[in-house]
């Protein structure tokens, strides 16, 4: 009699999943539950690269410094060069070709990708963070532990193959409880994964993100208690005469804001367009921050320690407040742009307590008897810098009353953070995280892609032609212009130039049937503008609610100042390019997709076959495309294809590659146009 062999028993790994699978089955308990892991993975996570930040800083200090100190001040110059050396040598080997970094990679991923993030290399960054800031970079940790909890959260979902609606519920999550562990904030961190990183205040995802923001802090108080991030005496609202103080700073928040934030990507194209190696352009920028360091210590670092000091009310001279202002918002630009990795949150609440420092010190010369506290307006001016440059104003205001414990200041900070977001929203309508992302032609309303017609503003459809009609122009003589242009409406100017209306054939006709003499007379004054900034979505809507064919265009700076005129069939014609927009912008969220799937040494780029290429006019299949390298998409004007061995490729096609890193330059140079012959 034969006997069959027992069955295998299954491995540790087999049932852990099984039973996984089996929770999966109830509807909330498993979300719950692993919202709740994710909570506490992130806090111990982020309380981890704490930890590494100050062993590089004590490494640096007792290994390099401290032996080095015959040598005068050159070891401490040299310490972020070594740093910086370090940190370029990671960002090389393992993420050289990323175009996004930090929490923009994030709401990318959440918008475009389904919450799924490359978490392999996660740990890698949150390294290269840390000794950053341990080399004294002016950088902050709050977008490296952003970074350590969303990965949290895509690495589960993505092993446990959840939805991506589940997946990005779980990145928002772990993005919280970083925050709330960063900060011991966790109201601050619900509200900064629905604002930034879901880009919506209202979500089924609340009661996940609560959990695991609420693991984190408990976790957190747990390993260095509950005390809030900064110490601060009671602060209030004097007098009602310093409410027009708060107004001014929230309008010189506004403006600091907006500038912060184009400096952080002018500094990069400036660096980026500069062709020298990684390693060579983050030394350079660590010999830069070394030297500023040597005279202006404070600016090292994240900063805390000088934020807590001007808060406790220990006075610095107002010149070096406002050298360290000055200083932050230059130098942390110029930390990211020359390759040292961290965030912009703790350098915003830097300059936003210079600024308010500074403020409150002039203010208290000009104006001794109201008693003001130039701390308190550094703990409104933290807030308000943070978000002007975000575009979070809950998340700001509920960040700053987290780490001080203090609610007695709420009137003039919800005051100066909502005039700051105004001012930096029209000055720069991007946040810092949404800039980024429109560089790379991604742009996000609410966390989802905008509209077709608003990716085109009005001034790229609108004619800049300013001619216009008189006041005191006879009727007939505006008849004759009107047929002679073969225009159905112009707009009205006086005799100073301002605009003052609008003049159309059926103006014309009730002029001349009422016997009315000028275009003064029978012209439209009540005026329906558009800027040069608006979208044309926006433009669309006001001509339909007015039923209009045409809209003056005008200065944002002076809405009597004409600039062009937008006429309905311009913006038809426009729709043809936002159509190919759309389309380039879905080829861009697929190479996305792709790239969140592929591993650390495949990499996913665009390129355009280029007249006389090698692959122009042949099909795929004679293309010599090295091995390890695939043709994902091909986009021709408004058509995307996923192509096979018969599509002929044409100049000016953009291919989506799929190529490992040693193939790629073959792949691309097949692409390109040949060198030109050398003269015989």
């Amino acid at each position: 009699m034969s006997h069959l062999p027992p069955p295998p028993r299954a491995s540790i790994g087999h049932r852990a999943a099984a039973l996984a699978g089996r929770l999966l089955a109830i509807p909330a308990l498993p979300m719950t539950l692993l919202s709740l892991v994710i909570g506490l993975a992130a806090g111990a996570g982020v309380w981890l690269f704490k930890q590494a930040i100050t062993l590089f800083q004590w490494g640096f200090s007792t290994l390099w410094v401290n032996p080095l100190a015959v040598l005068g001040p050159l070891p401490r110059i040299l310490v972020p060069v070594l740093g910086g050396l370090l940190v370029a040598a990671l960002a090389q080997r393992f993420w050289a070709h990323e175009k996004l970094h930090g929490t923009a990679s994030i709401i990318q991923a959440v918008a475009l990708s389904g919450g799924r993030l490359p978490y392999r290399i996660a740990p890698l960054k949150a390294l290269a963070a840390a000794l950053s800031i341990g080399a004294g970079a002016s950088v902050g940790p709050e977008d490296p532990s952003v970074q350590i909890g969303a990965n949290l959260g895509s690495w589960v979902g993505q092993r446990l193959h959840l939805s991506e609606d589940r997946t990005r519920t779980l990145v928002a999550a772990g993005a919280a409880a970083a925050i709330a562990a960063a900060f011991n904030a966790p109201i601050a961190g619900v509200f900064f994964a629905l604002e930034i990183i879901l880009g919506e205040l209202g979500t089924t995802a609340l009661g996940m993100i609560l959990t695991a923001a609420v693991m984190a802090a408990v976790l957190t108080q747990a390993l260095v208690g509950s005390m809030p991030a900064f110490m601060i005496p009671a602060y209030t609202l004097n007098s009602v005469w310093e409410l027009p103080l708060y107004l001014i700073l929230g309008l010189l928040a506004g403006l600091l804001a907006a500038t912060y934030g184009r400096l952080l990507y002018a500094l990069h194209d400036l660096i980026a367009a500069w062709s020298a190696p990684r390693w060579l352009k983050t030394a350079l920028t660590g010999l830069v921050i070394g030297g500023v360091g040597l005279f202006l210590p404070k600016l090292l670092g994240v900063g805390y320690e000088t934020i807590g000091a001007v808060l406790q009310q220990q006075a610095l001279p107002l010149r070096v407040v406002l050298l360290l202002l000055i200083g932050k918002v230059i130098l942390t630009p110029l930390s990211l742009a020359g390759g040292f990795v961290g965030g912009v949150f703790a350098p915003a609440l830097f300059i936003g307590a210079m600024l308010g420092d500074a403020f409150g010190i002039l203010a208290t010369l000009l104006w001794p008897n109201l008693g003001i506290n130039p701390a308190a307006f550094a703990l409104v001016g933290m807030a308000a810098v943070l978000a002007g440059a975000v575009h979070a104003p809950l998340t700001a205001i509920l960040l700053l009353f987290e780490m001080t414990h203090d609610y007695r200041i709420i009137l003039p900070l919800m005051f100066a953070v909502a005039v700051s977001l105004l001012i930096s929203q029209h000055l720069q309508p991007q946040s810092v995280y949404a800039l980024g992302l429109s560089r790379l032609g991604i742009r996000l309303e609410r966390g989802r892609a905008v509209d077709v017609l608003a990716t085109l503003t009005v001034g790229e459809v609108m004619q800049p032609n300013r001619q216009a009609l008189t006041e005191d122009m006879p009727l007939d003589t505006a008849a004759e212009i009107l047929a002679h242009t073969r225009r159905h409406g112009m707009p009205v100017v006086n005799s100073q130039g301002w605009l003052v209306g609008m003049f159309t054939l059926a103006d014309l006709d009730r002029g001349l049937e009422r016997g009315l003499k000028t275009v003064g007379e029978a012209c439209t004054r009540r005026l329906i503008t558009v800027t040069p900034t608006d979208t044309l979505a926006e433009a669309m809507r006001r001509m339909s609610m007015g039923d209009l064919g045409r809209l003056p265009v005008v200065d944002p700076a002076n809405p009597r100042q004409l600039v062009g005129i937008l006429r309905r069939s311009d913006a038809i014609r426009a729709y043809e390019i936002a159509l190919t927009r759309r389309v380039a912008q879905a080829q861009r969220q697929a190479a996305a997709r792709l790239d969140a799937f592929t591993p650390a040494t495949v990499r996913v780029h665009e390129v355009t076959i280029a007249p006389g290429a090698a692959a122009e006019g042949k099909p795929l299949r004679d293309i010599p495309f090295p091995p390890g390298c695939l043709v994902a998409s091909v986009r021709r004007g408004d058509q995307i294809e996923v192509p096979n061995g018969e599509t002929r490729l044409q100049a000016g096609d953009v291919l989506t590659l799929v190529a490992e890193d040693a193939v790629l330059p073959k792949a691309l140079a097949i692409c390109q146009a040949p060198p030109p012959a050398e003269p015989a």
